[in-house]
């Protein structure tokens, strides 16, 4: 008696384990990637542009107000896809410009490698600015069963034309690996996420969706459709009127997205991730207020950035996660969900954030680099005793503390426009200074340097920067390649190396 009661014990048990794997479903993953948006050009942080879709997706889900990217493009999309910090990947300065042989290395598994390996279906459209100088470096031999978009770093919004250096232009829009001749009528941002809804409407999968979309917007050039930007006639700054119309274009997109996931019964089974991937291009009609700097600095303004996730999975909906966070992140938190494996990736920079996300935990993250460049010019005098050399352009968080080294790039604080002309707090810095230091829990807006107060915390810093130096492969940036001249493939930009 008692053996049959131990066996139908044993039963049972295998019988819950087995209905908890069924229940364990694996989620449709929808992340999207905005560019060059702002801090302060999204409704929920007091901007004057009104993002509906995103207000309430956000106000659904887990905004992320301790996030952070990088200041240029290629570097944040380099680290996402790798969850690996540049100094691992060799783009540890300036983005991958189209004449350039260069591209995010295929030593270790990127995310869709990951993602399909976990039994998805992996989707990219809109903007890869990963390399292309090889067949191989395309998103479609990276791990993506379908490509939709652009190889370059940005591009005319409806020719879909991008002109770089060396006065070679050319056309840039791919289905996969063939050129489609754009609709020159088209705007992107609609013409992406009519191909994503397309994807959506179509799927007639069991397997799980991972979808990457990349879009153009709010990148300059500055152009919309005139329906969008009508309603922000009442902004006098040209630029700022322009790019108003054209996060509400991408709002409106997003929300386009969401309804088509939903009818097809597929939203309550998605996370979805928003970003932007860098700070916002004050020059472009871009805001940060109140952070300092903008878009390709070191400063706040350039890296502290917009995001948030949406999901019926999480735990703890409608609530604000204030833990630090990383976009290398994303890599081990979604391969993590997937129900992925990690096994294969060269050492990765990125923390599983899930718990963090969904239940509030505290971050397993308390150092994050933003960056060491040995390309830039360096400034001023090595610090006395230093471990790092401080002349050159860097920075780390640890904690609340940051340092920042070398020329950080513009440190002006710019409030949101309000006449013709951009308002600036113009700060014109000190030609040889090289070492600021911030508690950015006190000070987010990095008005007070502790440099001069906190000599041994500072030195703290730049041992750890020090510790992350010894770990850096060099730096890989190839002049450009005359050979890369579009009108010597008919027209486009692609591949030109076998």
């Amino acid at each position: 008696m008692i053996g049959n009661v131990s066996l139908s014990l044993v039963i049972v048990f295998l019988i819950l384990c087995f209905v908890k794997t069924v229940n364990a479903k694996q989620p449709h993953i929808l992340f999207v990637l905005a560019d060059d948006y702002g801090y302060n050009d999204i409704g929920y942080h007091g901007s004057e542009i009104k993002t509906p879709n995103l207000d309430k997706l956000s106000a659904e889900g887990v905004r992320l107000e301790n996030y952070y990217v990088q200041p240029i493009c290629t570097p944040t999309r380099s680290q996402l896809m790798s969850g690996r910090y540049q100094i691992h990947t060799g783009l540890q300065h300036g983005i991958i410009s189209p004449p350039q042989p260069n591209a995010l290395p295929r030593d270790s598994p990127i995310l869709p490698d990951k993602m399909r390996e976990a039994g998805y279906s992996t989707h990219a459209v809109g903007k890869w600015h990963l390399g292309f100088y090889k067949e191989e470096y395309l998103p479609n031999n990276r791990g993506f069963d379908t490509y939709y978009g652009y190889l370059t770093g940005s591009e005319d919004y409806y020719t879909k034309s991008r002109c770089s250096g060396h006065n070679f232009c050319g056309k840039d829009l791919r289905d996969n690996f063939k050129p489609v001749e754009p609709n020159a009528n088209e705007y992107s941002t609609e013409m992406y996420s009519k191909r994503v809804i397309d994807i959506v409407n179509n799927y007639n999968s069991s397997q799980p969706m991972f979808l990457y979309l990349a879009l153009q917007a709010v990148h300059m050039p500055l152009e919309v459709p005139a329906r969008y930007k009508e309603k922000y006639a009442h902004i006098k700054n040209h630029d700022r009127q322009t790019y108003a119309g054209m996060v509400a274009a991408m709002d409106e997109a997003i929300g386009n997205i969401t309804s088509a996931f939903q009818a097809k019964g597929m939203w309550d089974d998605t996370i979805m991730v928003f970003s932007t991937d860098n700070g916002g291009q004050i020059l472009a009609g871009g805001n940060n207020w109140p952070l300092r700097g903008w878009k390709a600095s070191l400063w706040e303004g350039g890296m502290h950035g917009v995001g948030f996730v949406h999901g019926k999975a999480l735990q703890k909906k409608g609530s604000v996660s204030t833990q630090l966070m990383h976009v290398t992140d994303w890599y081990p938190t979604l391969v993590g969900l997937a129900g992925g494996s990690l096994n294969g990736t060269k050492p990765l920079d990125g923390f599983d954030q899930w718990k963090t996300i969904s239940e509030g935990a505290k971050s397993p993250r308390e150092t994050l680099l933003h960056n060491i460049d040995p390309l830039t010019k360096p400034v001023g005098d090595k610090l006395e005793g230093s471990p790092f050399d401080n002349r050159f352009r860097a920075a780390l968080r640890w904690r609340d503390w940051k340092v920042i080294t070398g020329n950080p790039g513009n440190g002006s604080w710019v409030p949101e426009p309000t006449a013709e002309n951009i308002n600036m707090d113009v700060y014109t810095g000190e030609p040889k200074k090289n070492v600021w230091l911030f508690n950015i829990a006190k000070d987010p807006v990095e008005r007070v340097d502790l440099s001069a107060d906190y000599p041994d915390m500072v030195m703290k810093m730049l041992t750890k920067l020090q510790q992350l130096n010894e770990t850096a492969v060099p730096c890989v940036y190839p002049p450009s390649d005359p050979n890369s001249n579009p009108q010597l493939h008919g027209g486009w930009w692609g591949p030109w190396e076998k």
